[in-house]
């Protein structure tokens, strides 16, 4: 490739989006919380939830020195008094965590930093709005699945953060590919695919994000992203899943399916393509969406030998799911999303207006959302949620990505979200959180360094004041509405006490403090 096409790469989606309304996020450039990483941090008495599945044990002590863990030691037995001989030695920075539970940080698998906007309702909230989000409630390490903002402006964020340089989450970068016409389209070879790919690689992106493209193009930037060991997800576009569907795709060497598309499709008994409505336009939100929730009902039934067949086929492709449940939510139900407690306090108003119906805004299609299309969406869920729990039951990965900033899902606040869908589908508590983790570091190919509590892994752990397996609810910022009984009145109580990524200490209230501060300066000055 010139050196010109070399300086554009990742960049065609910033352009484009900056002309339907989406200029970058303003970058965070300076770190204003948290504490460390300290030479050596010690946790004290706390029980272990580690990631991998297994059951809590404890009580156990942890040390974090140079970002890692290197010790966890169990120190003793329920109920009984901890010896001290037993212990690790003190460090320059303690946290008691006695009758608490440690968690690895949280792996949100498709996140985006920011989301689109129309100028009439201000700038969008800056990349700081996003990560004190994310990092108050958890999330460690994001894959951000497309680099709207461009590639370099997301390389620059991914080193400030690793440098400890802002408060932010590990960033994975994945270049969006350009060679599809429902987005843009600069590229039109299996050659100039393979061309592209090697200079994003020489750039720094950690993989490839994809909509689809012309089949012989899709196949050899596979093949290309394997050989360069990039790895790859895609959305499979409306416009490009007739001649590609999500198990096509992965049998080519895709590593994950994001949303449903796609999956479905692959399910067709009796016919190769849906069946749209005569009236049918993807470029009308209303219509692309309420027919997305139409697929699942034409396909096989669960159990079918159709079904049974796709899904130990998805499984000797070794493929990975990544399924954004609750950037759908609303679709089952507006109401209850559009009123989560959590929006008068920490959504941004312009992500706010955003979110409200309107023509030409990605996933704002709600002029017309009906009852009808509610009833359709929980089918589609029930369909889409069977599918997913069978593939995890036949030993196939699943992944926790919120897909945030989009139909009413405040970032942050659809990760948990989407903890909470998992278990409706059928996860237990300890497998939801083996996705939200190892899974989720598998699927990144981290797990040598995060995703589950162990010796020589980064230090990214969550304090909880109580066992997170007993309610995935005590998560949210807001936390959960509880009665206190010798008051007789509401509390809302939270789990998440302390955050750390490498051995950073972050107090998530402080983070959603600020959050909070934010948004309510923005509302003042609109």
């Amino acid at each position: 490739m010139t050196q010109p096409d070399l300086e554009s790469i990742g960049e065609e989606f910033a352009r484009m989006f900056a002309a339907a309304g989406l200029p970058r996020v303003e970058a965070a450039t300076a770190r204003t919380r948290g504490r460390g990483p300290f030479k050596r941090l010690v946790l004290r008495g706390a029980s272990i939830v580690d990631g991998t599945g297994a059951p809590p044990w404890g009580p156990a002590d942890l040390v974090v020195e140079g970002g890692r863990i290197t010790v966890l030691k169990k120190v003793g037995t329920p109920k009984l008094p901890i010896n001290p001989d037993r212990r690790p030695p003190a460090g320059d920075f303690e946290i008691d965590c006695s009758g608490k539970f440690l968690t690895p940080g949280l792996v949100d698998c498709h996140a985006h930093i920011g989301a689109p906007f129309h100028a009439e309702n201000g700038p969008m909230p800056n990349a700081d709005y996003v990560y004190k989000l994310w990092l108050a409630h958890g999330v460690t390490t994001v894959r951000e699945t497309g680099c709207f903002n461009g590639l370099q402006w997301t390389l620059q964020q991914k080193k400030a953060a690793a440098d400890h340089r802002i408060d932010a989450p590990r960033i994975l970068a994945y270049a969006p590919f350009p060679g599809t016409n429902d987005y843009v389209k600069t590229i039109h070879t299996p050659g100039d695919a393979r061309g592209w790919l090697q200079a994003v690689k020489e750039r720094g992106a950690d993989g490839i994000k994809f909509f689809g493209a012309p089949p012989a193009m899709m196949k050899a930037a596979l093949e290309q992203c394997r050989s360069l060991g990039l790895r790859t997800c895609c959305h499979h576009a409306q416009l490009a899943v007739g001649r590609m569907n999500s198990l096509r795709t992965a049998q080519w060497g895709l590593t994950s399916t994001e949303h449903s598309y796609g999956i479905p499709e692959a399910l067709l008994e009796g016919q190769t393509l849906q069946a749209f409505p005569p009236e049918y336009d993807y470029n009308d939100e209303y219509l692309r969406f309420s027919t997305a929730g139409q697929t699942f009902l034409q396909a096989a039934k669960p159990g079918s030998q159709k079904w049974n067949e796709v899904l130990h086929a998805f499984l000797a492709a070794g493929h990975t799911f990544v399924p954004t449940f609750n950037v759908y939510d609303g679709n089952r139900d507006l109401m209850r999303t559009r009123r989560a407690d959590w929006h008068d306090r920490f959504t941004d108003p312009t992500l706010w207006a955003y979110f409200q119906p309107q023509r030409g805004g990605h996933g704002a299609y709600w002029y017309r959302w009906s009852t009808t299309n509610e009833v359709e969406w929980r089918e589609t869920f029930r369909l889409w949620m069977r599918f997913v729990n069978d593939y995890k039951n036949l030993g196939g990965r699943v992944c926790v990505g919120s897909d945030s900033g989009f139909m009413f899902q405040t970032y942050g606040f659809g990760l948990i979200r989407e903890l909470e869908l998992l278990q409706e589908a059928g996860f237990t508590p300890l497998e939801v959180l083996r996705a939200a983790t190892t899974w989720g570091a598998e699927l990144l190919g981290i797990e040598e360094d995060v995703g589950t509590l162990e010796v020589g892994k980064l230090a990214d752990i969550l304090v909880h004041d109580e066992n997170p397996l007993n309610d995935f609810k005590l998560l949210y910022g807001t936390g959960a509405m509880r009665l206190d009984d010798p008051t007789a009145s509401v509390i809302w109580a939270r789990s998440i006490s302390t955050v750390i990524k490498e051995g950073s200490v972050f107090d998530p209230a402080e983070l959603l403090g600020d959050v909070e501060e934010m948004v309510s300066a923005r509302r003042r000055a609109a």
